[in-house]
């Protein structure tokens, strides 16, 4: 693709390709497509029903859907006029929506019409919400959505809009055991794009295939790529094997998905390799990817290059890379463990968490970087802002690892309680949380197993009280009755007691060892 000038603004690489290819196909969604000028007049048209609505500079939207237009619609629109969209999960429980709703401040929220269900139940508890617009998938006659934008004119972008305004408020999981709202900046973003795309880039009839969910960096972060290069993108909602293998047929050829979905590819048989073959990119991250699976991966797709990337919401996704030339590098196969080298324009350190003085290369302590990627923090936290952001613009990101003398980082376990599973972040606080509350549960610690479909799985190792009886089942039924299903268990053991040091602190590491034990990659 043709070098263009770094924009500043969300929307800048939308309407330089309105301009200069305006009948050039930009979005294809469930039968649907749009032109870069029909897209922008969408986009141009919700900042004018944004504006009529009383939503202007400083001010949250919120959306609740499956991958649909409307999310990246309203993200530009807001950001064209210095407002932020916060995009929530939607496999969250209810009252988990009701926290992050109100939370976020969302005067408007966009929800799609299988969830219009779950918002009417906690309705009367979002009391800053002042209007609730229904998304239909295909857009048809009668949807809310679409009757919005053709009733009012487009309107360009706010002359008092600022790169420094937040545009992004991504839910994701805090030490309290409730999600933190992560705000992200226009200039956090774009740099996002820029730096993500170093070492590889769109060719000529190229199309990127975006399946990741919106509510999750790996959807909203990854599908500005294709906007910034101007190649068309289709858009999946929900990446399920059918509408991957859909979107492939369809000219797809670019690609980010979590590990799990390579595992469901090789084991689905010759006819899902073949078409899966056609992939050029085949970028995977979110989650630990298993070094069997992908040896395998590589063997099936010899003509597919494969990227690892490592990040986090606070840097807006990407931190490093593993490039295609490493992964099939023979003079080093201990790198395809590791999670490659920092982006362009990002700096890496390895600091003792006890100490906070930076270690000697290839030495084991927690990861910090500092990039312009970097968060401006968390929505109405900031202590815990505080906690992860040095007054010299290092992120703390409680991940710890080490980096060796060629720059090669390799995370090896974390330092805060995260488990992620088929790239979702859970944070195990929140299920001891609620299974505490079960009558016969004396105490709790939920860890992460090694997973060879998902990364990770969530277990739960418990001990009763006295006198009391309950199974796994019922267990993990009491978490499914409170929590997204992602979130629960997916076993538990029953043990006397939970290991704890002198001043009685629960000994997760010595509850993982044994599941971890052999592995070349270990969360301990």
């Amino acid at each position: 693709m043709a070098a263009l000038t770094t924009p500043m603004f969300l929307d800048d690489r939308l309407a330089h390709w309105a301009a200069t290819n305006p009948d050039g196909e930009c979005l294809t969604y469930l039968g649907r497509t749009w032109t870069w000028r029909e897209w922008e007049d969408r986009v141009r048209r919700l900042a004018g029903a944004l504006r009529g609505l009383g939503i202007g500079r400083g001010d949250v939207v919120g959306c609740l859907d499956k991958n649909h237009p409307a999310t990246v619609e309203l993200t530009l629109a807001a950001a064209s006029i210095g407002a932020a969209t916060a995009i929530f999960n939607w496999r969250l429980a209810g009252d988990e929506i009701d926290y992050a709703v109100n939370d976020s401040g969302a005067r408007l929220l966009l929800v799609g019409t299988e969830l219009v269900p779950l918002v009417e139940r906690v309705r009367a508890g979002l009391p800053k919400v002042e209007r609730v617009i229904e998304v239909t998938p295909d857009g048809a006659a009668g949807d809310e959505y679409e009757a919005l934008l053709a009733a009012v004119e487009p309107v360009g972008r706010g002359d008092d809009v600022d790169p420094e305004d937040v545009c992004l408020v991504m839910y994701s999981s805090g030490t309290t055991g409730r999600p933190k709202g992560v705000m992200l900046r226009q200039r956090n973003l774009i740099a996002h794009t820029v730096n993500a795309l170093d070492g590889w880039s769109f060719d000529d009839g190229d199309k990127n295939l975006v399946a990741m969910p919106l509510f999750h960096v790996g959807g909203t972060s990854y599908i500005q790529q294709g906007i910034h290069e101007g190649v068309p993108t289709v858009l999946t909602r929900e990446p399920d094997g059918a509408s991957l293998a859909g979107a492939i047929l369809q000219g797809a050829n670019r690609t980010f998905l979590v590990p799990a979905v390579l595992a469901q590819v090789l084991q689905s048989g010759p006819d899902a390799i073949e078409l899966f073959g056609a992939l050029k990119t085949y970028c995977y991250g979110a989650a630990p990817m298993p070094l069997p699976l992908l040896r395998a991966a590589m063997e099936a797709w010899p003509t597919t290059d494969f990227i690892q990337v490592y990040g986090l919401t606070e840097v807006c996704g990407v931190i490093t890379h593993l490039m295609p030339e490493a992964h099939r590098d023979t003079e080093h196969p201990e790198r395809l463990v590791s999670a490659g080298t920092v982006i362009p324009g990002c700096e890496v350190k390895v600091v003792d968490p006890g100490t906070l003085a930076e270690v000697p290369v290839g030495e084991h302590g927690e990861l910090w970087f500092r990039t312009p990627q970097l968060m401006k923090g968390f929505l109405n936290k900031p202590e815990a802002t505080e906690e992860v952001i040095t007054a010299d613009g290092w992120f703390r990101t409680g991940d710890m690892g080490k980096v060796d003398a060629d720059g090669f980082v390799y995370v090896q376990d974390r330092l805060k309680d995260m488990i992620i599973s088929g790239g979702e972040n859970i944070y195990s606080p929140e299920i001891e949380r609620v299974l505490a509350e079960h009558p016969a549960v004396m105490e709790v610690a939920v860890i992460g197993v090694p997973d060879d479909t998902w990364g990770e799985s969530v277990k739960a190792v418990v001990s009763l009280n006295a006198g009391t009886t309950a199974t796994e089942d019922e267990l993990i039924a009491w978490c499914r009755e409170r929590l997204a299903h992602y979130k629960c268990p997916k076993s538990v053991d029953l043990i006397g007691a939970l290991p704890r040091n002198p001043t009685g602190k629960i000994l997760k590491r010595d509850l993982r060892a044994p599941y971890w034990d052999g592995h070349d990659r270990a969360v301990v």
